[in-house]
């Protein structure tokens, strides 16, 4: 399971690659798409980026045009999967959360019922 900025910089990926197997992009332009509140540095997503190669959601080159540093990002089969295990982890969380208050509910309900009987 990805923290909180990995699946930031993930979801920016995956945006950029927009359904295309392979892209190629700055950390600038990754960058453009993060959250402005995090205070993300070009060395912190790279970082963040190896942490994303390491775990086999892509295999990330590093390259050079012009003396711009770009990454070639060649999804791999959990990079694809990305947004699908994303709906998958919010469904979970929205199902526990709902089991959570139907058990409150239903335990203050028996509890005014008992309460009802023994008064």
């Amino acid at each position: 399971m990805l923290n909180k900025q990995e699946n930031e910089v993930m979801r920016a990926v995956y945006d950029m690659c927009d359904g295309r197997e392979s892209c190629l992009v700055s950390p600038l332009e990754i960058m453009s798409i993060l959250p402005e509140k995090r205070k993300y540095t070009p060395e912190r997503v790279e970082k963040i980026l190896r942490s994303l190669e390491l775990d086999d959601y892509f295999d990330l080159i590093e390259s050079d045009r012009k003396g711009e540093k770009l990454y070639v990002i060649t999804l791999h089969q959990n990079g694809v999967a990305y947004k699908r295990s994303a709906q998958q982890v919010r469904r979970t969380v929205t199902f526990k959360v709902i089991l959570a208050v139907g058990g409150a509910v239903i335990t203050f309900v028996v509890g005014m019922i008992l309460r009802g009987i023994f008064s």
